[in-house]
């Protein structure tokens, strides 16, 4: 009785912000906070890009960042679904009852952030290996930007009464409207503290205070390292995915993908001294 007393109340916010109408037709074109959360977050990081390349040792031109805009967008686009399919749900699309023609239902949702981030990493090695950079340097740069991706998506997240936690007593517990008729941890609300703006504040301390731009792989070490534990701890938080459960070893399929991080993470911030370039 206590915890349903305490609890919070969902807020219900409608996930179409507004919507446009169009021209001879009786239809309309929803805008979506999800959608506003990716231009968001693309846009933003953008600009904190341009203030980072202003700073002495920039690896790259404003010329090459105007193009990574493009190159990094698709890379989240299509690693994210890419991502989730494989990860999360293949047996919705190439199981016996699947279509593989749902892979292109983005408006159905199914999204990773673990697939979204290999398709950037990927889109960057295509791109600095075009033209000649640095992709380490380069993603180290990048890197400090996506914690703005991440705090806007997970709020997003929230708005749509989505990726809900586990069932919980706390105070500030919430019923979410598609999460039964438990209070639940509002574990979005969770992500966008830690992988949005911790995570950002450490990267913000190490490009800002320290020489960590000089020391090729670690902020991008920082970042994975940040990312796998803060989303590992919040695991314990979020109701796993109900086409997988706990898997057979114990973990989520977010823990496991983010042990991988966690390890390859400390391996960049462990090496990166030995890359150190001069200022």
């Amino acid at each position: 009785m206590f915890a349903i007393e305490a609890a919070l109340t969902y807020p219900n916010i409608d996930p179409v912000w507004f919507s446009i109408p169009l021209p001879f037709t009786d239809a309309e074109l929803p805008i979506r906070w999800y959608s506003l959360a990716y231009i968001s977050g693309i846009v933003v990081a953008w600009w904190y890009l341009l203030k980072m390349l202003a700073k002495p040792g920039a690896p790259m031109a404003r010329r090459h960042a105007d193009d990574l805009v493009t190159w990094v967008t698709l890379g989240i686009i299509l690693g994210g679904r890419i991502g989730y399919v494989l990860f999360y749900d293949f047996e919705r699309f190439f199981g016996p009852e699947g279509h593989i023609s749902d892979v292109f239902k983005l408006w159905e949702g199914g999204m990773s952030f673990h697939g979204g981030a290999a398709g950037v990493s990927i889109a960057l090695f295509l791109y600095t290996w075009k033209q000649k950079l640095s992709w380490l340097r380069v993603h180290d740069y990048i890197a400090c930007t996506i914690p703005f991706g991440l705090f806007f998506g997970r709020i997003a997240n929230f708005i749509n009464g989505e990726l809900w936690g586990r069932e919980t007593d706390v105070p500030w517990a919430m019923k979410f409207p598609t999460g039964g008729d438990v209070l639940r941890h509002p574990s979005q609300l969770y992500e966008a503290g830690l992988e949005g703006i911790v995570l950002f504040a450490i990267l913000w301390y190490l490009f800002w205070k320290t020489d960590a731009r000089y020391k090729p792989g670690l902020l991008v070490g920082a970042f994975t390292l940040g990312y796998g534990v803060f989303r590992f701890v919040v695991e314990y938080f979020r109701e796993p995915d109900a086409q997988l459960g706990t898997l057979s070893w114990g973990l989520t399929m977010g823990q496991t993908l983010s042990s991988a991080m966690i390890v390859a993470g400390a391996y960049f911030v462990a090496t990166a001294g030995r890359r150190a370039i001069a200022k």
